[in-house]
Order: structure tokens, then C-alpha cells, then sequence
């Protein structure tokens, strides 16, 4: 089962990176649109963007995953 959990949490860190670079491009592209470079220099922003928060997104995501905060006690007890 942890191998399925590791794959969704991939799967979310990828697909709202996806949404996510995408605003950052679109947001970077208007800061440097009077620049002859816009596309070039939204799109360094927009990839250098999501490989680090695609991380950074994954092992907050596997933090989370690890600990009980805020889970109710009751459904752990019945599980195990």
C-alpha cells in the first residue's frame, strides 16, 4: 500500500506543478512582456519554478503522510 501512496503523491506533486508553472509563466510573462526575451525569460522562471516546489511539494506531501495531526484517533484504533 505505501507504494500506491507514493505514486498518487508523484502524480498530485506533478499535476498541480503543471497548474501551478503555468500561472508562474503566465505572471512572468507579464512582468517582462516589453522585453524582446518575455517567453525566454518566463519560461527559465516557470521551469526553475517547478523543480524546486515539485520537491519541496513531495516531501511536504510525505511529511504529512507520516504523521497522525488532526486524523481522528477512533479510525486509527479500528484499523490496526
Amino acid at each position: 500500500m505505501a507504494d500506491i501512496s507514493q505514486k498518487r503523491h508523484l502524480a498530485k506533486t506533478i499535476t498541480w506543478r503543471v497548474i501551478a508553472s503555468l500561472t508562474t509563466f503566465v505572471i512572468a510573462y507579464f512582468f517582462f512582456r516589453d522585453d524582446h526575451l518575455a517567453i525566454e525569460k518566463a519560461t527559465g522562471v516557470a521551469l526553475t519554478e517547478a523543480v524546486i516546489k515539485m520537491g519541496l511539494y513531495y516531501f511536504h506531501e510525505r511529511i504529512w503522510y507520516k504523521s497522525s495531526f488532526g486524523l481522528d484517533k477512533r479510525k486509527k484504533q479500528d484499523n490496526g
